[in-house]
């Protein structure tokens, strides 16, 4: 017969160590509780058979909640033994558990351990349950309930045990099996690009199965399975497209704080969303646009160090800004660049590797920042990110366009954001840059930046104090002429060497050294007869051509790995998204068609109404001499109309620009308009052929309105 318990008599030492339930856990508070029981005075107690002196007890006057442990530990199956499985699986319910149950477990274990707190100061647990109620306000019948959650359960493996489940009682949900045939159908229609309703791509569906004898479900009960079967990155890759999935992969953190001043800059433009009035040169009329400024940004600090304006963005622009920056500031290490062409120029950036713009060839022409030994980077199309310039630019766009001298020069930043006075103004160029100047200059100066190299000092306080230390590369005057001049490749006369450039001849006698080589000259675009520098192919340079014929013009790796983590990440994407969309958009169709209504019979009448033959109404009776006047009127009419349309066919594009143009030229003047002409010219501005017409007088001036 199988004993009741394992171990009948227990000595002090041997409760501690066994850490029975509802016994306390110091020596000191057994021998209080064994006192107050008085367990020594009955036959249950004795004194130890062993040496030395000491007490041992029969495990029937243990509390309750121990004798069932002790029963417990004989008659429970081993496999019964809660595994460590178990309590990981506990622990991880309850961290899914809202905030409002996990409160309510720790409050019931606050008031367990002051329960316990109370029993082991003396009280009985019928009483220490009452007292502990009403400290915590709750009844004693659910202390005692709390007690059985957790019986035999570690103080640490609490929470779990003690956390409210609701969902225990409720009754389980039956999952309604939906046909796959069905899934597919609903899921090729609406995971599309064209983005079509959940509801509609259910109903279109539904129309189909219904055809074939496919069994469908209520539009709920799929919406649900979608919900639960279709990720958020399928869904937005086939109803919103690749960008859109990019999008959701988090965007890399560059950390900044070991650069210094000047060892990298980036650079781009930015168009401003403000009416300029450009002045025109001899003998042109002004020109009304939106400017253009390229600027280059210290990557380190944020400093805007140098910054110019044009009316297009054009490689020339970006020349003289890097020569602004090297002149005052000295020359990069890394560049960080757009990819636009302006960027990519081979005046610019000819003969860097990874330069995919153009044609590259090996005997390409040195840019300047090759010339100048600057490390070009790229950043990714179509991603602002890339460029921590762009975050000044947003700035810009709020101080600058939006300043209270521009009132009314404003245009919006989108054609469906344009403000109420749109149009009304256009601001001279010399005011525009000097507001420019002026809120480029408080942007750098700012303090409170919470930038991770700012720390609540302004983008010049850090450029300044890292640029006094910073080892910085200065150009000398030799290298200044490589973003002072303009570059050309051209090959030298084979037999004399002389260099043939824009309709000029040039030579030297030390040219016969370069005859039948490609050369590269650098010229002053303000001055072709002042001659050309002559540079070999690897930047040396070779000596100074005299123009002699004046018959041209006068004027002229973390980031690879982040790259390659997103286009793994992305690949899965699609071809998990292929997996969902099974059905074409042209086979949905057909399954469509075939689904088709068939045509219904025209209902027969049931009541007919027999159809009469109206009576004549007579003529009345009209004068003659009338009848010749409003034959005169009509005619007059007729010949007037012919006139307006004949008017109107003989005046040609170019007429009705020009008139635009005039009545936008009174406008700015401040003369009135009538309601008729401000009518005609709000429409006429939207048409095409303003808007080309516009363009063809910014590019090529007045003359282009001329037949």
């Amino acid at each position: 017969m199988t004993a009741l318990v394992q171990k009948e008599w227990w000595s002090v030492p041997e409760i501690i160590d066994a850490k029975l339930p509802d016994f306390p856990n110091t020596e000191r508070g057994i021998l209080k509780l064994i006192e107050r029981s008085r367990w020594r005075n009955t036959d249950f107690a004795r004194k130890r058979a062993a040496r030395g002196a000491g007490w041992e007890y029969h495990w029937t006057l243990f509390p309750q909640y121990a004798q069932n442990h002790l029963i417990r530990a004989v008659h429970t199956k081993p496999d019964a033994v809660p595994q460590e499985e178990d309590r990981t699986a506990k622990w991880a319910a309850y961290e899914q558990l809202p905030a409002k149950h996990q409160e309510k477990a720790q409050y019931r274990a606050d008031v367990l351990d002051r329960f316990h707190k109370l029993v082991q100061g003396g009280m009985t647990k019928f009483e220490a349950a009452h007292e502990a109620g009403k400290m915590s306000s709750c009844s004693a019948r659910s202390i005692w309930n709390w007690l059985d959650m957790v019986y035999a359960v570690p103080r640490e493996d609490w929470l779990p045990c003690l956390a409210p489940s609701y969902a225990k009682g409720a009754r389980p949900r039956v999952k309604t099996p939906i046909d796959p045939d069905f899934v597919d159908l609903v899921k090729s229609d609406w995971l599309r690009l064209a983005g079509p309703s959940f509801t509609t791509s259910y109903e279109r569906a539904r129309r189909i199965a219904e055809h074939r004898g496919i069994p469908t479900v209520p539009v709920h009960t799929m919406r649900r399975w979608i919900k639960a079967n279709v990720s958020k990155e399928t869904e937005t890759f086939l109803r919103k497209g690749e960008d859109a999935l990019k999008r959701l992969y988090p965007a890399q953190t560059r950390d900044k704080t070991a650069m210094t001043a000047m060892e990298g800059v980036n650079g781009d433009f930015h168009r401003f969303d403000v009416f300029v009035r450009f002045p025109g040169g001899p003998g042109q009329a002004e020109e009304i646009g939106r400017p253009q400024m390229v600027a280059f940004q210290d990557i380190f600090s944020g400093r805007l160090l140098s910054w110019r304006v044009d009316r297009t963005a054009n490689s020339h622009a970006v020349q003289l800004c890097l020569g602004d920056l090297i002149e005052d500031w000295g020359i990069p290490n890394h560049v960080l660049l757009d990819n636009g062409r302006e960027f990519a120029a081979k005046a610019i950036t000819g003969g860097t590797p990874t330069r995919f713009r153009f044609k590259v060839r090996d005997d390409d022409i040195p840019g300047l920042l090759t010339s100048l030994g600057c490390k070009v980077h790229w950043a990714t199309p179509y991603s602002g990110q890339s460029k921590p310039i762009e975050r000044a630019f947003r700035d810009l766009c709020d101080s600058v366009a939006k300043h209270p001298a521009f009132e009314g020069a404003y245009t919006g930043n989108s054609p469906t954001a344009k403000p109420e006075d749109y149009g009304t103004r256009a601001v001279p160029l010399e005011q525009f840059l000097a507001v420019l100047s002026e809120e480029i200059e408080r942007h750098n100066m700012r303090r409170d930046r919470r930038t991770e190299t700012a720390y609540g000092r302004s983008f010049a306080e850090v450029f300044d104090e890292s640029y006094a230390s910073a080892p910085i590369t200065k150009a000398t005057p030799a290298q200044r002429r490589l973003w002072l001049l303009g570059a050309e490749g051209v090959r030298a006369h084979s037999r004399t060497g002389q260099i043939s450039f824009m309709g000029n001849k040039y030579y030297a006698p030390w040219m016969l050294e370069i005859a039948g080589e490609k050369v590269v000259a650098r010229f002053d675009r303000a001055d072709l007869w002042a001659g050309l520098h002559i540079y070999d192919l690897t930047g040396e340079y070779r000596g100074h051509a005299v123009c002699q014929a004046k018959a041209g013009f006068f004027d002229v790796e973390e980031g690879r790995a982040h790259a390659k983590a997103r286009g793994d990440w992305m690949k899965a994407e699609r071809a998990a998204a292929r997996a969902h969309r099974k059905l074409t958009a042209a086979e949905l169709g057909e399954a469509l068609a075939e689904a088709a209504l068939p045509q219904a019979e025209a209902p027969e009448p049931k009541v007919v109404r027999i159809a009469t033959t109206p009576r004549p109404e007579p003529k009345p009776v009209v004068d003659a001499g009338i009848e010749a006047k409003q034959a005169e009127l009509i005619e007059d009419f007729e010949t007037r109309k012919l006139a307006h349309v004949q008017r109107q066919d003989d005046e040609d594009e170019r007429d009705l620009a020009r008139r635009a143009f005039d009545i936008e030229a009174r406008l700015e003047r401040g003369e009135e308009l009538t309601r008729d002409q401000r009518k005609w010219l709000n429409s006429f501005q939207r048409t095409p052929t303003y808007k080309a017409m516009k363009a063809m007088v910014e590019s090529f001036g007045e003359t282009a309105l001329r037949k």
